[in-house]
């Protein structure tokens, strides 16, 4: 006789992959070995594998702790050249007149060595750089590449307009911004001043409006841009300056993270229609700029949620130059050249936090055992028959009868009617109940919201030694999701649930939406952990905006800081005791691996450059260094006075005198 005895199948690294939707996010540049380790394939290639558990065990035989951030170069190399190629294919097959030229907004991820592998694998490209401070436009003129576009964005003052102008001298092909009626005189006076003619690009605020968490940041109420008659008027003040042949661009941008493809073809077809109708007007618009907003599926779903997108780069291009070619057939004029911002797709997969789990919070865990016993109150004996009646077909009745038996047991025990003993009791067995509950769950036909509610509650939470705050600030700001999970025992079942929480002292400092696991009731699937066995997780995709979040996002650094108190001698007085001065843009290039001595060096070398090709005289060339150089002792955010100089500050950054006394 044969018994047909059925065996669960061995769990493999193809389970772990599907699992954590490895194949949806990864792109191909992270897998898993068959040892059951976390691989990278920075060219996507096999044969090019890192095992990343053998290179954490590496860096701690070095001597270095997690957390760690790990940058993988070869990444961004292979980005930025997917993105030109992938342009530069779809233009060919549209027969499409016009280039595309690649710009990264550094904002995006400013650190050093992150820009210079960018310019480096975008020299065959021309790709360039774009910068929205002083902070950042100081690296981005010293970096950027010849023939590239280094394009000038944010709100600016007339000292970043003549530092951008400066560039134009030294000659960089720099395309200045108008985000803002205001900032066209001043540019205009700057160009006066410097004996420059700007190349001038205006910002289109579009009516359409972005898709996915930064939608409501475009349109009609969005904070950069000009209106139709805005821009109308911008060029009518060009044309009586006899300047209208400075305007080389159009602007827009519809938002990061762009989650719907059809919302990045209206908007193309919007701004087309806009510069067709300048182009008709007689303003030689050289480039259109579509700015950024070219999404990372952080979930692998391809959907229109936040988290993702429901496109990939080859329906981003084709849709941008498809629209384009065809609304200029439509109006008649010239294919204008292609400009992108897309910092996030080149960035976010580069980079990798590894963390190591130290410990467990284990829901509903008891050091004390409280068995049955002769002569329990009443609330006790409620709750074990709660506990004992339960079914996946009554979860919702038995959840509330163990709210009210826990509610009663409170009120008796605060009217010292219950003992200590059999207050412990209540809670423990109210734990036990929402832990087999949260087990029966899947089993009901229907699971009200309070029930899904409680399930987040009864998750394991693991213990990791990093700062939320620190190194995923989107996480905790935004609700940002970013793919996490083990980076070894791949090959083996993950059979807990747990949310994950940093050492911070702040409750927000914890992880409970996953990327892969948006319906798994804020856990995380996850392995055991082994008394004393290492175990490494993996926050992935990273790359984007998490480096320099906090006071350094977009290199304006820390803030000038002030100190008042209460003048008791005077009501309603006041004296400032202390002045604490920001950070300049030395110290916050500084601070992210510029060192200002190379930066000038190499500023000198495309002045002399320029010297020698006879475009600026010795001594323009000495002048031109030496107001770049003088921008490094500066203030990085905007002068609303406009002036030229360093806010005076004391020689140490502060005074510990009182500075300024004041009357009500």
């Amino acid at each position: 006789m044969h018994y047909n005895i059925w065996m669960p199948k061995p769990w493999t690294v193809e389970d772990s992959a599907k699992l954590y939707n490895l194949r949806g996010w990864g792109l191909k540049y992270f897998g898993v070995n068959e040892k059951g380790n976390m691989a990278v394939q920075p060219n996507r290639e096999p044969q090019g594998s890192i095992d990343m558990k053998a290179v954490v065990d590496d860096v701690l035989a070095r001597g270095i702790k997690l957390p760690v951030l790990f940058r993988f170069q070869d990444i961004l190399r292979h980005r930025v050249k997917l993105l030109n190629e992938t342009f530069s294919k779809v233009i060919a097959d549209h027969k499409y007149k016009g280039r595309y030229f690649g710009v990264y907004p550094i904002k995006v991820n400013q650190l050093r060595e992150v820009v210079e592998e960018i310019v480096d694998a975008g020299q065959d490209y021309q790709f360039g750089l774009e910068a929205g401070s002083k902070g950042e436009l100081m690296a981005v003129l010293a970096m950027n590449q010849p023939g590239a576009l280094v394009i000038v964005n944010g709100y600016k003052d007339e000292r970043m307009m003549r530092l951008a102008l400066l560039g134009t001298k030294l000659g960089k092909r720099v395309l200045v911004v108008i985000e803002k009626p205001s900032e066209l005189p001043l540019l205009l006076k700057a160009g006066r001043d410097l004996g420059v003619r700007p190349l001038i690009g205006l910002r289109s605020k579009l009516q359409t409006q972005g898709s996915g968490k930064w939608k409501y940041s475009t349109g009609q109420a969005a904070k950069f841009g000009l209106t139709t008659p805005e821009v109308l008027a911008a060029v009518l003040e060009l044309e009586s300056a006899g300047l209208s042949d400075c305007v080389k661009m159009l602007h827009f941008h519809v938002g990061s993270q762009v989650t719907d493809i059809q919302t990045i073809k209206d908007a193309v077809r919007e701004a087309t229609r806009t510069y067709a109708k300048l182009r008709q007007r007689g303003i030689s618009i050289e480039y259109l700029d579509c700015g950024g907003g070219l999404g990372v599926d952080y979930d692998g779903t391809n959907t229109a949620v936040d988290s993702s997108t429901n496109y990939n780069l080859k329906e981003y291009v084709g849709g941008v130059v498809a629209t384009i070619q065809e609304v200029c057939a439509q109006e008649k004029v010239p294919e204008p050249n292609i400009v992108t911002e897309s910092g996030r797709y080149l960035v976010a997969h580069h980079s990798m936090l590894v963390v190591n789990v130290f410990g467990t919070i284990e829901a509903g865990a008891s050091p004390i055992e409280f068995a049955q016993a002769p002569g329990e109150a009443d609330v006790v004996v409620k709750m074990r028959e709660v506990i004992a009646e339960l079914t996946p077909a009554n979860l919702a009745e038995s959840y509330h009868d163990g709210l009210e038996r826990q509610d009663e047991a409170f009120t008796l025990f605060k009217l010292g009617f219950l003992s200590l003993e059999d207050k412990a009791k209540v809670e423990n067995l109210f734990w036990k109940l929402c832990l087999e509950i949260d087990r029966l769950m899947p089993k009901a036909k229907y699971v009200p919201e309070d029930l899904v509610a409680m399930s987040k509650t009864v998750k394991d939470q693991y213990l990791c030694n990093f700062s939320l705050f620190q190194s995923l600030p989107d996480s905790w700001a935004i609700g940002q999701l970013f793919p996490i999970m083990p980076l070894h025992r791949l090959d083996e079942e993950p059979l807990r649930r747990a949310a994950l929480v940093d050492i911070t002292c702040d409750s927000d400092g914890k992880i409970a939406q996953f990327a892969c696991h948006r319906k798994a009731g804020g856990s995380l699937p996850l392995h055991a952990l082994h008394n004393g066995d290492p175990y490494y997780l993996g926050v992935f995709l990273m790359g984007a905006y998490q480096a320099t979040m906090g006071d350094i996002h977009n290199l304006f650094g820390r803030v000038n800081e002030v100190h008042v108190f209460a003048d008791a001698d005077e009501p309603g007085g006041y004296y400032i005791e202390e002045i604490i001065s920001g950070q300049n843009v030395k110290e916050v290039l500084e601070s992210i691996q510029y060192n200002d001595f190379e930066l000038a060096k190499m500023v000198k070398a495309a002045a002399d450059a320029q010297v020698k090709a006879g475009a600026l005289k010795p001594r323009e060339g000495v002048e031109l260094l030496n107001e770049y150089e003088s921008v490094m002792a500066e203030y990085t955010y905007i002068d609303h006075n406009g002036q030229h100089h360093a806010p005076a500050a004391p020689p140490n950054g502060s005074s510990a005198e009182p500075l300024v006394k004041q009357g009500a």
